[in-house]
């Protein structure tokens, strides 16, 4: 199984002055998943070479066994330093795709014309599209094949409005992951703040926040099983 996992390349938290990139969590633990399932893992970001991780994913607070074990994984450091240009990854060669989030994706992979036709095309081919937190951003312009929203319809998840409210940042993000969703048509649900939430709707699979990463990632996993073994 070849699975790609997209980062962001984007590092300004808006006009804050602050850092922003990708939650270390929602690579970590989505990434041993797929390491230990036997999977084989291919790193791209928009700008390639090392995406920034967001500085607040480093706090004592926001450790987890994954991320003790990536920062004890030399040669996941070493593939994550090296991701694969976006524009340079043919979708023809996954058989799945996952976003973790953070709050750069909501600024460039957003709006990143390679990644939406990367949604697009993984998505029309039956395979398995997963995005956790502020990474189901990324579906934000993706259509299906006859032109409506990708979430139309759908059973979705993604950050909640009370999550950007409780950590400040609800005027500072270009647009909020729940309200999109949402305005997109899809059918919208969450848990309580912080608590794991996934949501499987066919082979488009969303999660709440970084406590929902590694459960993304299995179901991710699972879809592909009963899509490839019937």
């Amino acid at each position: 199984m070849n699975i790609l996992m997209v980062l962001t390349s984007h590092d300004r938290l808006g006009t804050t002055g602050e850092r922003t990139g990708f939650w270390l969590e929602e690579f970590a633990a989505p990434y041993y998943v797929f390491s230990d399932a036997g999977a084989d893992i291919v790193l791209a970001s928009p700008e390639g070479g090392q995406p920034p991780v967001d500085p607040k994913s480093f706090r004592p607070d926001a450790q987890t066994e994954s991320i003790m074990r990536f920062n004890q994984d030399p040669a996941a450091k070493v593939a994550l330093a090296h991701t694969v240009k976006l524009s340079l990854v043919s979708d023809a060669d996954y058989d799945a795709v996952f976003y973790p989030g953070g709050h750069g994706p909501m600024w460039d992979l957003a709006e990143d014309s390679d990644s939406i036709a990367l949604i697009e095309a993984v998505y029309a081919a039956g395979k398995p599209v997963a995005a956790v937190c502020h990474g189901p951003g990324a579906f934000r312009h993706a259509k299906t094949a006859d032109g409506s929203p990708l979430v139309r319809g759908k059973s979705v998840t993604g950050f909640a409005n009370t999550e950007e409210e409780e950590i400040g940042l609800t005027e500072v993000v270009p647009f909020l992951v729940e309200d999109m969703l949402r305005e997109k048509g899809g059918n919208y649900s969450k848990a309580e703040n912080w608590k794991p939430h996934v949501v499987t709707d066919g082979h488009l699979i969303t999660g709440q926040n970084p406590a929902s990463s590694e459960g993304a990632a299995r179901a991710l996993l699972r879809q592909f099983k009963a899509t490839t073994h019937g």
